[in-house]
């Protein structure tokens, strides 16, 4: 029996690996926060800095399983895994416990400021463009779309 394997579409290779290396950073910031480096802290304020280490602990755990989940959802992605999707959208609910934390229950509006507002928005806007991706629910396209919007 000769079974042939589907081609993978490039897309699916551009958005994985643009996906894995997106989620990184975030890893990289959620790791560099925790073990408070030094080089990568020196660029917030007293005031940010405070708030970042008041986070509670389990809004830290939340903020984890977010971060790291979406890495490995990428990962799953590039690798094709149906467990991609539903990872994607565990990281999106880890996302907004946290977020509930951050903006409801402290005052992270203030300690960001605008810029980091603004950046939150785009985090969102790639988590829902990468989960509907992993879905089969939006193409290349889509995901340029939902970016340029947001940016």
């Amino acid at each position: 029996m000769n079974a042939t394997v589907p081609k993978v579409q490039r897309h699916l290779w551009i958005v994985g690996i643009l996906a894995v290396l997106w989620n990184a950073i975030g890893a990289f910031d959620y790791a560099a926060t925790q073990l408070r480096i030094e080089s990568y802290m020196s660029q917030f304020t007293p005031e940010q800095l405070a708030y970042f280490y008041g986070i509670p602990a389990w809004a830290v755990a939340t903020w984890a399983i977010a971060v790291w989940g979406s890495l490995l959802a990428s990962v799953g992605l590039l690798l094709r895994r149906r467990w991609a999707a539903p990872l994607f959208g565990i990281a999106i609910v880890a996302m907004l416990l946290t977020a509930v934390q951050n903006f409801l229950l402290s005052d992270g509006l203030a300690a960001l400021g605008e810029g980091g507002a603004a950046f939150t928005a785009v985090i969102w806007a790639i988590a829902f463009a990468l989960y509907f991706y992993a879905r089969g629910w939006l193409d290349l396209f889509g995901l340029l779309l939902v970016f340029v919007i947001h940016v």
